[in-house]
């Protein structure tokens, strides 16, 4: 099932709301330019909001100039697969445990390079929505045995996931990032009549890493100018 959802057209890929958000602006550029009528603008506008794929975006702008820009520029930037040889260390930064019992990281947290999660007759759960990434790439390791682990990320992360289940579930909704600076969080496991299961948390945006990147290159500029 994993395999694939990594090799799915860009097309099949499930429309964010930054997407529906990008054809808005397309229609709303053409409505004041005259290319569209107010009714056209509304119908168009309603049917953009109930799409699901990204394929399904673009026949709303596939007849205005902003479209074929649009469809010039690729929607997402395809992260790793796996992570950059020497990127992850070989020890955890953290090991999160829940034997018989329940182990939770949420809010605002700094996620290290390398995470391990343990679920034994437990439930551990993982939530990144709000975390702090200092680094780009993040790997989770979980085992799950009669327990559960959830992880969640925000929307513009990438996300990939390999694993598998001895009668027990491994999903991972496999996710790209439009920016190629964003995180890429890697979820591995095996679940033993137990389950592992990674997703976006709808809504939740991360800018930590992307912000650290604008304050290095304002930084380099101003050391440019300085001089």
């Amino acid at each position: 099932m994993d395999l694939q959802k990594q090799t799915a057209p860009v097309s099949e890929l499930r429309a964010s709301d930054a997407d529906r958000d990008r054809v808005a602006d397309i229609l709303r550029d053409a409505l004041a330019e005259g290319r569209l009528t107010a009714e056209e603008h509304a119908e168009r506008i309603e049917g953009v909001y109930r799409a699901r794929t990204v394929g399904e975006l673009e026949p709303y702008v596939r007849d205005l100039p902003g479209g074929r820009r649009a469809r010039a520029t690729p929607a997402y930037t395809a992260a790793p697969r796996r992570p950059t040889a020497g990127a992850i260390p070989a020890d955890p930064d953290e090991n999160v445990v829940a034997v018989f019992s329940a182990s939770v990281r949420k809010g605002r947290w700094r996620a290290g390079r390398r995470i391990h999660a343990y679920s034994i007759f437990g439930s551990v759960e993982l939530d990144l929505s709000e975390a702090i990434f200092e680094y780009q790439q993040v790997v989770i390791k979980a085992w799950s045995v009669f327990g559960s682990v959830e992880v969640r990320v925000p929307e513009n992360v990438s996300l990939r996931g390999s694993g598998g289940g001895v009668l027990g579930s491994f999903e991972v909704d496999t996710l790209d990032a439009a920016d190629p600076d964003a995180p890429v969080v890697f979820v591995d496991g095996w679940a033993v009549l137990g389950s592992i299961e990674a997703r976006p948390k709808r809504g939740r945006l991360v800018a930590d890493i992307l912000d650290r990147v604008q304050r290095k290159a304002d930084g380099g500029l101003r050391k440019h100018l300085d001089r």
